[in-house]
This record gives C-alpha cells, sequence and structure tokens, in this order.
C-alpha cells in the first residue's frame, strides 16, 4: 500500500485486494483468520473415517438413518479481536515494494477485513515511540477505515518502544478469550538476553489465541556490496560509518539469520502462531498460504483425536 495516493484510495485498493484475493481461498468449514474449535452446534453430515472426531458424533440423526453422522461446530462470532500494532522508529525504513510501516497498515486492516466478515469487533493498540495509544474494539467498515485513516496519518515515531510494556497493556486490559495479533519486526530487545516481549507473549498466548506477525525487510537480512555507508540507529539515532567488505557482509548476514532463528524459537515457546511477511514478496500470498495451513493443521488435529479415542 503506498501513501503516494490520498488515504481513502489507498484504503479501499488494500480492501479490494484483501477480498478480492483471500475471500475466495478463505472460504471453508472454519470461519475466523485462524481457526477454533467453536461452540455452538451446526449443521450434520456424513461422517468421514479418519478425518472427523468421533465425539461429535450425532447418535440421533445416525439411528434415524443408519449412517453414520456428525454435527459440525459453528465458529464463535461476534468476538473481540485485537491488534498491537508496532509503529516505533525501527519501522520507518524500507528498501523494496514498500516501508515496513507501510507493511504493518496494510496487515491490521486485512485482518480487520477478515475479522469483520465473520462478525467480529476489532480494535487495536498501537505503540509509537514511547506511547502505547488504545483504539475500542467496534464493528464494520467505518470503523476500521477510521483506525486505518488513523495509523496512515501517524507521524513518524521517536525514541525506543517497549513492546513488552505493550503486550503486557493489552493482556491486562482485555481477558475475555479472542484472537490477538502482534504485527510487529520485533527487534526491540531481541538478544538472547534482553528478548523482553517473550515472556509478556507467553502469559497472553496461555489465555488468548496469539499471532504474531513478524515485518522484514530485506536489507535487514543482508547487505550490498556497496563499500563505505553510513548506519543510523532510528531509535537512538545514532550514527556510524562502516565499509560493506565480503567479511562484514557475511558476519551481518550471519548474525541477521541468527538472530530471526531466536524469534523464532521465543514465539515457537510462547505457543504463537508465526507469520512472517516481508515488503519484498507479495503479503498477501504469503496471508493466504499461512491460513490455509494453520486451517490444515486444525484439520489434522482434530482427525488425529478422533483416531485416538
Amino acid at each position: 500500500m503506498s501513501l503516494e495516493v490520498s488515504p481513502e484510495r489507498a484504503l479501499r485498493r488494500l480492501e479490494l485486494t484483501v477480498l478480492r484475493r483471500l475471500d475466495g481461498l478463505l472460504q471453508g468449514r472454519h470461519q475466523g483468520l485462524i481457526p477454533g474449535p467453536g461452540s455452538e452446534p451446526g449443521d450434520t453430515r456424513v461422517y468421514v473415517p479418519g478425518e472427523d472426531d468421533v465425539r461429535r458424533m450425532d447418535w440421533a440423526v445416525t439411528a434415524r438413518t443408519t449412517v453414520p453422522h456428525v454435527r459440525d461446530l459453528i465458529a464463535d462470532r461476534e468476538l473481540e479481536t485485537w491488534a498491537l500494532a508496532d509503529l516505533s522508529a525501527s519501522m520507518d525504513f524500507g528498501t523494496a515494494d514498500m516501508a515496513k510501516r507501510d507493511l504493518v497498515v496494510s496487515a491490521v486492516g486485512a485482518i480487520g477485513f477478515l475479522a469483520g466478515r465473520v462478525g467480529d469487533r476489532f480494535g487495536a493498540y498501537v505503540l509509537h515511540g514511547h506511547d502505547v495509544h488504545r483504539y475500542p474494539a467496534r464493528p464494520g467498515r467505518p470503523a476500521l477505515y477510521g483506525l486505518l485513516h488513523t495509523l496512515l496519518a501517524a507521524p513518524e515515531a521517536a525514541g525506543s518502544a517497549d513492546l513488552g510494556q505493550a503486550i503486557e497493556t493489552m493482556a491486562a486490559a482485555h481477558l475475555k478469550r479472542g484472537l490477538r495479533v502482534i504485527v510487529s519486526d520485533f527487534l526491540n530487545g531481541s538478544s538472547a538476553e534482553t528478548r523482553e516481549w517473550e515472556r509478556p507473549l507467553r502469559r497472553l498466548a496461555a489465555r488468548q489465541q496469539v499471532l504474531a506477525v513478524e515485518v522484514i525487510d530485506p536489507r535487514e537480512l543482508d547487505l550490498p556490496d556497496i563499500g563505505l555507508v553510513t548506519f543510523t540507529d532510528p531509535e537512538t539515532g545514532r550514527s556510524r560509518d562502516v565499509h560493506l567488505s565480503r567479511r562484514v557482509r557475511e558476519r551481518y548476514a550471519a548474525a541477521a539469520a541468527a538472530q530471526r532463528a531466536a524469534n523464532r524459537a521465543a514465539l515457537r515457546r510462547a505457543g504463537a502462531g508465526h507469520l512472517v511477511l516481508r515488503t519484498d514478496r507479495d503479503w498477501v500470498a504469503d496471508l493466504a498460504r499461512f491460513v490455509l495451513g494453520q486451517r490444515r493443521s486444525a484439520r489434522r488435529s482434530l482427525s488425529g483425536r478422533g483416531a485416538v479415542r
């Protein structure tokens, strides 16, 4: 999503992109962005051995038809989906098709549009500089458009940000079960000693369904062979001249790969779903592949539990 066009046109383009490309792909038995078990009984259908959980067998219909039937569960509706959008200084960076900040707004918009399709209320916390701003959960397209307009209009942030504290703030305010989405580059406090967001995220995932959306720019993974470059830390403003020799680039790539691997492991330990979106890739296709993969895993999990019993 480019900020060179008007915000209204950018948002309409985003909505059309998400709904046109994802709506057909994401139809199916599971109604939500990340499938949950649901709680309300739905329609009955013929039992499929090896796929269906026998605990959902509808014995009345089975006896009446003499053919095994199960009753599907309807995904819970009118839940609250909350997103935490990281708009800290490190997000004002991009060397590919869009800036990381634009990708954060696009991801939040996509999740909001999909949540709205199943009737969920959608709210957000925005981490901007040292502050965390709360936008109440509301249903409907106008409320989502208002939130996205606010994100697009947010000025560039300054200073360091505390992602862990922002997660704590969101977790403490909303105890009712639902989907919680963290959209960040997870670079804030990402060393093994100071990964301050891991413990709050683990506590959040113990009570809620959590999706961590990691936003990456390709220049954060490797550096080009362009000689002398001035690097500036966006959160501290400190600068340093570095000659990008082959050895420096190899060491940088190895350190970046190790950091991302450690983040993946931390998110897995926390029990969060992990989706990676890159500024140089088709993020809509990556989102669709992730959701479809989650649904296949959920079906295998349900069929596995049924087979055990």
